[in-house]
């Protein structure tokens, strides 16, 4: 199944990247690695998925963030590589960002929400390096941040 089908079979639709909010862009690329800013967690409705693991957000929530999260990035993907997924050879490195609490220690199955969805779509090219930290305030209070590294053909 192409990574579009798995798309359509999840009932996802990607969205255009959003705009830098900083002095930043979305997104570089080098040789054929492209390097993706990272995307705060954002609701169904565009606002900010504000909160702190192990203060107001749950685990199973910041999982939630965290594959919302995965979505957006594959949007902002999909502009760096002309539109076309199927270009995507490997998700290299995801690197996630949880705002937590000091005893807050299931950063790692946060960002399991976008691990396994990425997995889920790109199949093997999915499976990916990552690093999962506790920080203590992610910008606009967003309870995840996540940016990821690809390489592309």
């Amino acid at each position: 199944m192409s990574v579009y089908e798995k798309l359509k079979a999840l009932d996802i639709t990607l969205a255009a990247p959003a705009t830098p909010a900083a002095a930043y862009v979305m997104y570089a690329q080098t040789g054929n690695l492209v390097f993706l800013s990272g995307h705060i967690a954002k609701r169904a409705d565009g606002s900010v998925w504000v909160g702190q693991l192990g203060k107001n957000i749950d685990t199973a929530e910041g999982k939630a963030a965290a594959r919302a999260i995965a979505i957006d990035l594959m949007g902002t993907l999909q502009a760096a590589v002309g539109g076309d997924l199927t270009r995507v050879k490997r998700i290299v490195k995801v690197m996630s960002l949880v705002n937590s609490t000091p005893d807050f220690t299931e950063q790692h199955l946060v960002t399991n929400g976008a691990s396994e969805l990425l997995g889920e779509v790109f199949g093997d090219a999915g499976k990916h390096a990552r690093s999962a930290f506790g920080v203590a305030q992610i910008p606009l209070g967003a309870c995840v941040e996540i940016e990821l590294i690809a390489e592309v053909a």
